[in-house]
């Protein structure tokens, strides 16, 4: 089993919404599909907003329905920025994306995974314990296609449709995966460059508990990669963390905790063996891309 850092349950920041979202800060809120988040940034009742990932297959209607009373109906949002393209965070992007006719951005380096030309490549399901590990042989990993929508995210860090947010680029888990920072009040949104729930056991996923890990194991393809990532953004010293997978969390024990995965990465969260441990895939090396 992945190890972890656990966090005190008062760094769990999360208020329940009608809409059934929970609220991390005014204008950010996220959506639980069973074993993962999408967030909604922008503030209720208005029709400025954006969502960030597109969920599970089949979660299509929760997703417009918790937007349709977060937001107003017939409000879509400005774009569908993704983190990264891997099947639990492009569920229904093809047809969220159609239904409100609007952009999606991403990081050049994932367009293949969203334009359909390129897979990923296999899960390891040695790694990481837990029987979502050992089902991920079973995960879809063909590409999705949204075809003219896709645009990629500017070179300079900006977000066209998010203009007080940046994007980093947090490779490893995935080459062109990026999270979302906010200076102003040092919100971070990180897709699955680090995760506050032990993704490979279908148990921790069920129970929730606070703790922060490395990147869900069995999909991540450059261990040195993803533990860069993970030291870069515990420098940005963030108040407030919204992860792909687990709760948000905030204040100095979130803190402590992702500066201790930062600094013990190798310990905490690399993997002993596995497929990807010692020959990560990259895209230099067009390693990354597998044909559809």
């Amino acid at each position: 089993m992945a190890q972890q850092v656990p966090v005190d349950a008062a760094a769990v920041v999360a208020q329940v919404q009608d809409d059934g979202t929970l609220q991390a800060a005014p204008d950010i809120a996220y959506l639980r599909l069973t074993l993962v988040n999408v967030v909604f940034v922008g503030r209720p009742g208005q029709r400025d907003w954006v969502l960030i990932d597109a969920g599970l297959p089949g979660s299509e209607d929760r997703i417009v329905r918790a937007a349709a009373e977060r937001f107003g109906p017939d409000v879509p949002p400005r774009a569908i920025v993704m983190t990264h393209g891997h099947f639990d965070h492009v569920g229904v992007l093809e047809t969220l994306a159609a239904r409100w006719d609007v952009p999606v951005y991403a990081h050049a380096l994932e367009r293949p995974y969203l334009d359909g030309s390129a897979a990923y490549p296999p899960p390891d399901p040695s790694v990481g314990g837990g029987m979502l590990a050992w089902l991920s042989p079973l995960y879809p990993r063909s590409p999705v296609n949204v075809g003219g929508r896709l645009r990629d995210l500017p070179k300079d860090g900006s977000i066209p449709v998010l203009p007080d947010w940046r994007w980093i680029h947090t490779p490893g888990h995935a080459v062109g995966h990026i999270s979302f920072w906010r200076e102003a009040d040092r919100a971070l949104i990180v897709g699955d460059a680090f995760v506050t729930t032990a993704q490979e056991s279908a148990y921790a996923v069920a129970v929730q508990a606070p703790e922060i890990h490395g990147p869900p194991m069995y999909f991540t393809h450059d261990w040195d990669a993803a533990g860069q990532s993970v030291a870069a953004l515990a420098a940005l010293e963030p108040e407030l963390v919204v992860t792909g997978h687990g709760r948000a969390l905030h204040g100095p024990a979130m803190r402590q905790a992702l500066h201790v995965l930062a600094r013990d990465f190798r310990q905490i969260a690399l993997p002993h063996g596995g497929r990807y441990a010692l020959h990560p895939v990259q895209a230099e090396d067009g390693s990354a891309y597998r044909a559809p």
